[in-house]
């Protein structure tokens, strides 16, 4: 998300009323064998879902990534796409190094971190959301969506995962605060802990209060609210 398009958003008068809730299921990606892709993303240790076929010319398969509201399913005949073509497949994680390491520990060819070029959007590399120049190494601020990695499936489909720790104001409600993993709530714990140890720097002395505290933070920097002080 660039900050001239932030700048845009905030000039769209958006709706009070809530309508009908639209929520994205499944995406459909493309591939060669099937049997190959379904090794594929087992190692990956995402859920399967289903397996279904009717006769040698059609078979389903559905995969959901831990912690994924949304799932992805391939087979025969269920995309005319030519197999490889799906792009910019993005995959959000609170810890990029641990997910990193997660990948690495299953034997997947995952790339190192990288991030942006600071607005230089031009470049020899693969395309991704900030353009088309990566630059080696985790966002130096460690800024939320700013940090990177990428992996590809047999096929060539390829995957991003993205490094978010705090959304932009607006994208989640916060009455619908929620983590999807373990992992995904003791990461978001450890930086409410840092910021706190902060905190009691600067008011002196131990906070009894530091559970409200902890809550309170953990809630507004997932909702994107400014954080306690």
């Amino acid at each position: 998300m660039t900050t001239t398009e932030t700048s845009r958003q905030a000039g769209v008068k958006r709706s009070t009323s809530r309508g009908v809730d639209l929520k994205l299921e499944v995406i459909v990606i493309p591939v060669s064998d099937v049997d190959r892709a379904k090794s594929f993303y087992t190692v990956l240790g995402w859920r399967l879902d289903a397996d279904f076929a009717s006769g040698p010319d059609y078979r389903v398969v559905q995969f959901t990534p831990p912690g994924s509201a949304c799932a992805m399913i391939f087979g025969t005949n269920v995309t005319a796409a030519a197999p490889g073509s799906a792009q910019g497949l993005y995959l959000i994680v609170s810890d990029l190094e641990a997910a990193r390491k997660e990948l690495l520990g299953r034997d997947v060819d995952v790339s190192e971190p990288f991030h942006d070029a600071g607005g230089n959007f031009i470049g020899p590399d693969e395309p991704y959301l900030f353009g088309r120049r990566r630059v080696d190494g985790v966002d130096p601020g460690r800024r939320s969506y700013r940090s990177f990695a990428s992996f590809s499936d047999p096929d060539g489909n390829g995957w991003l995962l993205q490094e978010v720790t705090a959304r932009l104001p607006g994208r989640v409600e916060p009455a619908g605060t929620s983590f999807r993993s373990s992992l995904e709530l003791a990461a978001a714990l450890r930086r409410a802990a840092s910021a706190h140890g902060e905190h009691e720097k600067r008011g002196g002395g131990h906070d009894d209060n530091w559970a409200d505290w902890y809550a309170d933070y953990i809630v507004r920097e997932q909702s994107g609210e400014p954080l306690p002080s």
